[in-house]
Order: structure tokens, then C-alpha cells, then sequence
């Protein structure tokens, strides 16, 4: 699916990650799922987006994982490990949050822009 780079997509992906994770046969992984979306896309939104470009999530299910791949169009600005924000901050824990659910994660420059993707492991599996 792509979406538009505004806010009101954050939770259109959110549910459609959710959806088809249960629709997979998984809804034990859908609000892990629809957590990583959240948090994927948020920072496509707020670090890779670009006016007019839109945003593509992917989600693929294989027998031993459940994957969440965002790509947006900015490849200069790569997530990468950031010293923990202040306790009271409002903001900066996207990455350790997909870092504590997902059994992996990484990025992938792209000739135009990235692509950030995170696995959930297929329970049983």
C-alpha cells in the first residue's frame, strides 16, 4: 500500500498491517504489527518524507516471520542508534520500541531513498 506523507495515513496503515496480520491467520501478532507500522511509518513521516512522494508499506508473511517494510524517498537520513531520550521527552523512542518488539531489523539504502523493515517471529514456527 502507499500513502500520502501526512498524519491521517499513520493510522490507515496501522489498521491494514492489523488487519492482514489477522486475516494471515495471526491475530496474536496484530497489535505487535499494527505497533511496528505505527512506529516505522512515523519516522518515514517525520525523517524521509517529502512533498508529493509517498510512502510505501509492505507486509509479507513467511512460515517463520511476519515483516513490516516502510520505504520513503530520503536515503541521507539513515535511523541509527541514538543515545536514550530524557525521561520526560515526548519523543525519540520509535527505534527502541521496534527494537524491543521485533526479532529483527534493519535498513536498506535504495537507489532513491530507504527502506526500514522490521520482523515479528511467527509464533510455532
Amino acid at each position: 500500500m502507499t500513502y500520502t506523507p501526512t498524519a491521517r495515513s499513520i493510522p490507515l496503515a496501522r489498521r491494514h498491517v492489523a488487519q492482514l496480520t489477522t486475516a494471515w491467520g495471526h491475530p496474536t501478532l496484530a497489535g505487535d504489527a499494527a505497533l511496528l507500522a505505527t512506529e516505522l511509518c512515523t519516522n518515514a513521516l517525520l525523517h524521509g518524507s517529502l512533498r508529493d512522494r509517498l510512502i510505501r508499506v509492505e507486509t509479507s508473511l513467511t512460515p517463520t516471520a511476519l515483516r513490516i517494510a516502510v520505504t520513503d524517498p530520503t536515503g541521507e537520513r539513515l535511523p541509527g542508534p541514538h543515545p536514550p531520550p530524557h525521561p520526560d521527552a515526548q519523543s525519540g523512542r520509535g527505534l527502541l520500541i521496534v527494537r524491543m518488539l521485533a526479532g529483527r531489523w534493519a535498513v536498506e539504502r535504495l537507489t532513491v531513498g530507504k527502506t526500514v523493515w522490521a520482523e515479528l517471529d511467527v509464533p510455532g514456527a
